[in-house]
């Protein structure tokens, strides 16, 4: 199932040949960082199961990047629906995607998340989106920036899935991107 196509990249849901690639991306260190937990593989395995499962019913959650020129996977983004009640208003969609560091630094995640906005405008209707990181993260903030999306000072919020044991990973900074303000 493709949800979208860019120059260099196809964005798809997940197929077994994916398996090593998420569970890689999910329990690197590196790319981890602002997170509190790596996924065992059992963990990554059933993550995995639960998001292709959502893409293929609802065409939301975060599917694979493929590199049209060779086929690699090298990472995911999407449209997830919010799961905090601090994002208002109800029903806004959260872009998000995660990269293997081979691929930081090529325009993958940016090129991937406008195709990604686009489909949320354009096919789906929405009216705006929000994505949202660790106020540190400066490698996403910069993502959602070259995305036109703006600092809501106002929607910062502490996640409410990071345990107590990793303060310094609570507070989460929230962007936003209207529909009418899409560069597209």
């Amino acid at each position: 199932m493709k949800l979208a196509e860019t120059e260099r990249l196809i964005i798809r849901n997940w197929e077994d040949r994916d398996r090593d690639l998420f569970h890689e991306i999910n329990s690197d260190d590196t790319v981890m960082a602002f997170f509190p937990m790596r996924r065992t593989r059992a963990e990554s395995d059933a993550l995995f199961d639960t998001i292709r499962a959502m893409i293929a019913d609802t065409g939301y959650g975060f599917p694979a990047v493929e590199l049209k020129d060779n086929g690699e996977v090298i990472g995911f983004t999407g449209l997830n629906k919010v799961y905090s009640a601090d994002i208002k208003p109800d029903g806004t969609p959260e872009i998000g995607w995660r990269m293997t560091t081979a691929h930081w630094g090529k325009g993958y995640a940016t090129e991937a998340a406008r195709a990604m906005i686009a489909l949320a405008f354009d096919e789906r209707g929405h009216d705006q989106l929000v994505s949202f990181a660790v106020a540190d993260n400066h490698r996403s903030t910069a993502v959602m920036e070259r995305l036109g999306m703006e600092r809501d000072l106002a929607g910062d919020f502490d996640h409410p899935s990071i345990p107590d044991s990793h303060p310094h990973l609570k507070r989460h900074v929230l962007y936003r991107l209207h529909k009418a303000d899409w560069q597209g």
